[in-house]
């Protein structure tokens, strides 16, 4: 349970920090913040010394980075559900790909990030006061 709470208090605090010094003014931060999140099933995997896992792993990865393009120059909902089907397949990860080198917390920490940086970015985006980059209208 606790990485769980970890997670998704951290990704709650970190979406604030953001929004209080102006990171997320900048239109690339939740995309950067979806690529950080894919990256590290690749570390996980390079820890573990399986060159066919680290190959696997990048092609997952390629996904969500597709997706960090895309809502990058198009909508950032395209981040947002991004975001969230990282969380997703936080859940279903060990049936995916055997990865030895993923802390056993890590994934229910990752899901919870995932999904709380989702549900965060959703509601900055909803606010009528904040544009699609995230400065003040």
């Amino acid at each position: 349970m606790l990485p769980y709470a970890v997670g998704l208090v951290l990704s709650i605090g970190v979406a604030v920090f953001a929004r209080s010094v102006g990171f997320d003014r900048d239109r690339a931060f939740y995309p950067a913040v979806l690529i950080v999140v894919a990256s590290y099933y690749v570390l996980f995997a390079a820890m573990s010394g399986s060159v066919d896992t680290v190959l696997f792993e990048t092609m997952l990865m390629t996904l969500f980075v597709a997706a960090a393009v895309a809502g990058f120059k198009g909508s950032p909902w395209v981040i947002v559900g991004g975001l969230a089907a990282h969380g997703i397949q936080d859940a279903v990860h060990s049936s995916i790909v055997v990865n030895p080198g993923v802390p056993v917390w890590w994934p229910a920490w990752c899901l919870a990030y995932d999904i709380g940086a989702a549900i965060a970015l959703a509601w900055l985006l909803r606010r009528p006061t904040v544009d699609v980059a995230g400065a003040r209208a």
